[in-house]
Order: C-alpha cells, then sequence, then structure tokens
C-alpha cells in the first residue's frame, strides 16, 4: 500500500512518499519511496503582518499542484495533508486552504500544537528502546517546538511552545515565553531513570550530518554548545560556504541549536538522537493505523 504526508510548516513544506507493506510477524515495515521539500518560509510572513502574502500562496498553490502530480506518478492510495505553527496562526488560512483544495484537490488539515506533538510519537521511537531510560522527544520547527515526555513505558507529557527558529529570528521570543518553557520542563519531566532526548526536524538531521558521527549514536550537549559557538561566530555567507547549508538552513541552524540546548539544559539531559524522523513520518504511521482501522 502507498501511503503520503504533507507537512505544511513554517520554514517548508514537505511530501513523503511510502511503501506500507504488513510482515509475517505481524509487524509493519514503512519504506520511504520518496521526500520532497520546498522551503516556502511562510512563517517569514505571517510572524512579520499576521497573513501569508498573495506571492507566497501562489507558490503553496504550484508546490502542492506539483506534489499532487507525483502522488499520481507513484499512484498513493491515501494522504493526509496538514499544516502547522505558521498556517495556525496566519488570518488567511482558510482562504488559503480553500483555494489549493480547489485548484489541486488537496485537502489541508491545520493541526494544533499538541496534535503535533502526537504525530511526531507516533513513530515510537521510545517504545523500542531501553525501559530503563526516560525520553524526551524533541521537535523544533520555523514556528513552535514540541515536547514529548516518555518514562516507564508509558506517554507522560506532552507541550508545545511558540518558539521556533523563524520566531527567534524575527525577536518574537521574549524571557517569559523562555521562562515558561523552562517551568514547563522543569516540572514535567521528573524521572527515576536517567533521560535522553531525542531530536526530530531538520536542523539537528543537519548537525548530526554535519557532525559525521555514525547512525545510532547520539549527540552530546557539549557538541551541539561547540557547533552552537562556531555557527553563530561566522556570517551567514560562511555557513552556507563552508559547511555546505543552503541559505534556508543556514539562517534557521544557529536558533535551533539554541532551543535543543535550552531544552536540554532545563531537563538535565547530556545527550541526544537523532532518528531522522519527523512530523511526516508520524502523519503516515498515523494514515496507516486510520487505514487499518477501515
Amino acid at each position: 500500500m502507498k501511503l503520503a504526508a504533507i507537512d505544511i510548516g513554517s520554514n517548508a513544506a514537505r511530501l513523503l512518499i511510502s511503501e506500507v507493506a504488513g510482515n509475517k510477524d505481524g509487524t509493519v515495515s514503512f519504506n520511504k519511496l520518496n521526500l520532497v521539500r520546498v522551503p516556502l518560509r511562510l512563517g517569514f510572513d505571517v510572524f512579520d503582518k499576521g497573513e501569508i502574502s498573495r506571492q507566497k500562496v501562489g507558490m503553496i498553490i504550484q508546490t502542492l499542484k506539483a506534489y499532487s502530480h507525483l502522488l499520481n506518478v507513484y499512484g498513493v492510495q491515501h494522504l493526509k495533508a496538514c499544516a502547522t505553527s505558521a498556517m495556525r496562526d496566519a488570518r488567511n488560512s482558510n482562504d488559503i486552504i480553500r483555494k489549493v483544495k480547489l485548484e489541486t484537490g488537496i485537502e489541508i488539515s491545520i493541526i494544533t500544537g499538541d496534535d503535533e506533538a502526537s504525530y511526531i510519537y507516533e513513530n515510537h521511537i521510545a517504545e523500542n528502546l531501553s525501559k530503563e531510560h526516560a525520553y524526551l522527544y524533541i521537535d523544533v520547527g520555523g514556528g513552535s517546538t514540541e515536547l514529548t515526555f516518555f518514562a516507564d513505558g508509558k506517554l507522560r507529557y506532552k507541550e508545545s511552545f511558540n518558539i521556533g527558529t523563524i520566531r527567534l529570528l524575527k525577536n518574537m521570543v521574549t524571557d517569559a515565553h523562555w521562562d515558561n518553557m523552562r517551568d514547563h520542563i522543569k516540572n514535567n519531566t521528573k524521572s527515576k531513570w536517567p533521560m535522553i532526548a531525542i531530536g526530530s526536524g531538520g536542523n539537528i538531521n543537519k548537525v548530526f550530518s554535519i557532525s559525521k558521527k555514525k547512525d545510532g549514536k547520539p549527540l552530546s550537549l557539549d557538541l551541539l554548545k561547540d557547533y552552537y559557538k562556531e555557527l553563530s561566530s561566522v556570517s551567514l555567507e560562511d555557513r552556507i560556504k563552508v559547511y555546505k547549508l543552503r541559505e534556508d538552513r543556514a539562517d534557521v541552524i544557529v536558533p535551533a541549536l539554541q532551543i535543543y540546548i535550552n531544552v536540554m539544559r532545563w531537563a538535565d539531559i547530556s545527550e541526544i538522537y537523532v532518528p531522522k524522523i519527523g512530523l511526516a513520518d508520524g502523519l503516515i504511521q498515523s494514515l496507516y493505523e486510520e487505514v487499518s482501522k477501515q
């Protein structure tokens, strides 16, 4: 069965197409057929002006038309399309959803921060790890950060915060926002077990690939601090040239590191695993469960 997910974030829109197959032992395999990312950067409009500009609306429609063609080429049977922080905040999001449906046939749902945290948790990474640890999922996006805490084999806590990379670049994150996040983390992520972080989002994936670590090995908090110092001390041009970053990654990677570092410090976590999962993966898992029930 071929399933697809579209994640329209504050920085980029992603299309993930997967083939899902049941195994003889009752488990399910999710094989990635294609992942396409277009840097729409909606947050730069929304967090400035409160709405998405006409030019960006045109870009959304063109992107989703292209995605629609790919869905047809791959013979995708079921699709889940969601939008997150920027579309949540945009005054004209309902108009955009209507236009997209009319022109592409794709129906977009705007999901809450709480839903976002739940979908990321759908990847069930922590369930396959040692029960003698507690796990904090940290998903950093352009408009928000989702935290999900897992301990003793159970989901204990989840919360979404309006602290994201683009909001930080736009100086829209106040001390009060940081204090609120810190208090939430300190009050809700207590465990008798040592804690490990699980990071998702394009920025932590990029840091992991720069680090040249082997898959399955964690990044240390000290290493993230070193990268933060290194990357924030050079110009945007040098980040692009020296670290071979795309422009739409080079500007957001520094605020992303700031968020991961703060969350890990406040939760007293020294290591983060980067399994290269994201919201789109969780949407596909959730879609598979919905389809299976039917």
